[in-house]
């Protein structure tokens, strides 16, 4: 699956732009359809309607499989569904930001919305930035800009979690602390969409979806990471 994005920069005002940028990724991709074709970010000032048009006029001319959004809420996303039905064409997605530790779109309904009107949730960051992976501790912090998002307080709170995440990991055949954020997203029916430096860690992110935590696991990982300030 080929799945490209559409930003909003200040410069792209109107509705042709998106269009008109979805036409040079083809070419640059050597392709005739791209299958999802997504709008970044809900940006101002541009009315959300216009850019959902825009959508609309992608996947009608046959260039997108399907269209997408990015980064919209629950009000947004009820209003891009509306818009994009009035014109007989789905919603195919939203892709949010969504983990463990990150639940911020389950908690303010915009899961439920997505569900209930048939649109698939991807969840990027859905190992958190690594701190879901084991990689980090207070002993051995990340650097750069998840150096200032997770302090020392923040990865001491997190082992617990990490160390439940290896006891299940372990009852289902030594799947690691990554395999286990992986399969809680997919329970929660979200797909996600995990980085992967090279072929053995995207290897071990495809093998996420070959088994499925049970939901005691599921409650009790939601109550651990609910100790995560």
């Amino acid at each position: 699956m080929i799945a490209t994005k559409f930003f909003p920069y200040p410069y792209r005002l109107q509705r042709s732009a998106l269009v008109k940028a979805l036409r040079k990724s083809l070419s640059r991709l050597g392709l005739d359809q791209v299958d999802l074709y997504q709008i970044h970010w809900p940006s101002p000032p541009v009315p959300i309607r216009t850019w959902v048009h825009a959508l609309a006029d992608v996947a009608a001319s046959g260039l997108a499989k399907t269209v997408g959004v990015s980064n919209y809420n629950r009000m947004q996303t009820q209003l891009a569904h509306k818009i994009l039905a009035e014109r007989g064409i789905k919603l195919a997605s939203n892709q949010v930001e969504y983990s463990l530790i990150q639940r911020r779109n389950e908690h303010n309904g915009l899961l439920e919305t997505c569900h209930e009107l048939g649109i698939t949730v991807i969840a990027y960051s859905p190992l958190g930035m690594g701190m879901l992976t084991g990689k980090y501790t207070p002993e051995n912090p990340p650097s750069g800009v998840r150096n200032l998002r997770y302090r020392k307080r923040f990865l001491d709170q997190i082992q617990p979690l990490v160390s439940l995440m290896r006891e299940i990991g372990e009852v289902h055949g030594s799947r690691t602390p990554a395999q286990v954020a992986l399969n809680w997203v997919i329970s929660k029916g979200a797909v996600p969409i995990p980085g992967a430096k090279n072929a053995r860690q995207a290897e071990e992110n495809a093998s996420s979806t070959e088994w499925q935590l049970s939901v005691d696991e599921v409650t009790e990982l939601e109550q651990a990471a609910a100790m995560v300030l």
